[in-house]
């Protein structure tokens, strides 16, 4: 991990209708404005659009991860129980391990503000040194959860190898512990 280094963001959205054209994709731009808001050190972000298809999430997210060298993948939509919902298996089968605290966590916030998040099936997981986490499609839900949980995602990025992550206090407080702080 190195300070100053451009940390690669991917944004994936799955979608059939947004992937075809029948209505404009308003979730991975919101993914991005958060992103620029949040984040202080160097970025840059590689976006992908495509139809909710296990197969092609898969492959879109290890381009992202090892042809793109994503440290950080941020999915959004097919996480609900819908038959053509498979983002999370998607992201499953990608990843080498699984955070499964951070789909608890992103429970718990969407529950604060809507019931049916019980039937949401987000999930995180680290594909080498790629971090990859499903939100849902809903640009309000997307914000509400990455205003919290992303104060976990700098340090997460540090363990796994990824370069320096850091925030805008204002918008998010990024944590980690004292023993690992650079500032």
């Amino acid at each position: 991990m190195s300070v100053g280094e451009t940390c690669n963001f991917g944004v994936l959205t799955a979608s059939d209708r947004a992937s075809s054209g029948e209505y404009e994709d308003l979730s991975g731009p919101a993914i991005e404005g958060f992103l620029s808001q949040a984040l202080t050190s160097p970025w840059k972000i590689c976006r992908r659009l495509v139809v909710d298809e296990q197969s092609i999430i898969e492959e879109a997210l290890k381009s992202l991860s090892d042809d793109e060298n994503c440290s950080v993948i941020i999915t959004t939509g097919g996480t609900g129980p819908a038959p053509r919902d498979v983002t999370p298996e998607a992201t499953e089968a990608v990843c080498d391990r699984m955070l499964p605290g951070f789909g608890e966590q992103m429970r718990a916030i969407s529950l604060r503000h809507v019931p049916t998040a019980v039937l949401s099936r987000q999930t995180a997981g680290v594909r080498g040194s790629t971090l990859i986490l499903n939100l849902p499609g809903s640009p309000r839900s997307i914000r509400e959860i990455l205003d919290e949980i992303f104060a976990a995602v700098p340090y997460c990025v540090d363990l796994i190898g990824g370069p320096y992550i850091t925030t805008d206090s204002k918008i998010v407080d990024s944590f980690r512990p004292p023993h690992a702080r650079r500032d």
